[in-house]
């Protein structure tokens, strides 16, 4: 067993004490933000913070990092007012890995990395074409968390685009079939698979349970 106090977290190292507390939290979602600046410039980046906030209206809300240094996908989201969400799959998961690094404003990360910028009706900001999951998000709010300098980004899905028939009757999206995969820490992703299906918990129909 190993019980790590306070003090200890923060005496460990930078890159040790990242790691470990990004990832007692679980397995996250690992989703790419698709931006672009009002000059034409396009970005991709990897986050591990996007998360459901409500269904009505459609709300998604993603940690961003504190703006002490210059964030491309947060200065491109208050500029446009438009981004987009992407899972990741297998295939192309070290692709999407990569594009977290420190790159110029000048260089997209869609042209290093490799991957497609994909553009649908009329929305400003580009999709990933290998994607099987998107979603093109309108901007309403950001919370500034005091605590540590980051950034909630709220936003309204307004494009919901899902390839294939992975939709239940129900409405759940069956992720494991595209292959969406997860993260854990910085830098470790893993498969999505189901381990149950169980309906939906009311006070009559929970099981009779033993310790």
């Amino acid at each position: 067993m190993k019980h790590f106090t306070n003090q200890e977290i923060q005496e460990l190292s930078k890159y040790y004490r990242a790691n470990l507390i990004n990832s007692i939290t679980g397995y996250k979602p690992a989703n790419l933000i698709g931006t672009i600046s009002e000059t034409g410039e396009t970005n991709l980046a990897v986050f591990s913070s996007v998360v459901h906030l409500g269904a009505n209206p459609a709300l998604i809300g993603m940690i961003v990092r504190p703006a002490s240094v210059p964030r491309h996908t947060y200065e491109n989201i208050l500029a446009t007012g438009y981004y987009t969400i992407n899972h990741i799959h297998e295939s192309f998961v070290e692709k999407a890995h990569f594009t977290s690094a420190n790159f110029d404003r000048s260089d997209s990360e869609f042209d290093t990395c490799k991957l497609q910028a994909q553009y649908i009706d009329d929305f400003k900001a580009p999709f990933v074409q290998e994607s099987q999951v998107k979603m093109g998000m309108k901007f309403l709010q950001e919370i500034p968390i005091e605590i540590n300098g980051t950034i909630l980004i709220i936003g309204q899905i307004e494009h919901l685009i899902l390839l294939g028939e992975i939709i239940g009757e129900d409405g759940n999206v069956d992720l494991e079939a595209v292959e969406s995969i997860c993260v854990s820490g910085l830098e470790s992703y893993s498969k999505v698979g189901k381990l149950a299906k169980f309906e939906y918990a009311r006070v009559k129909n929970v099981p009779d349970f033993e310790y």
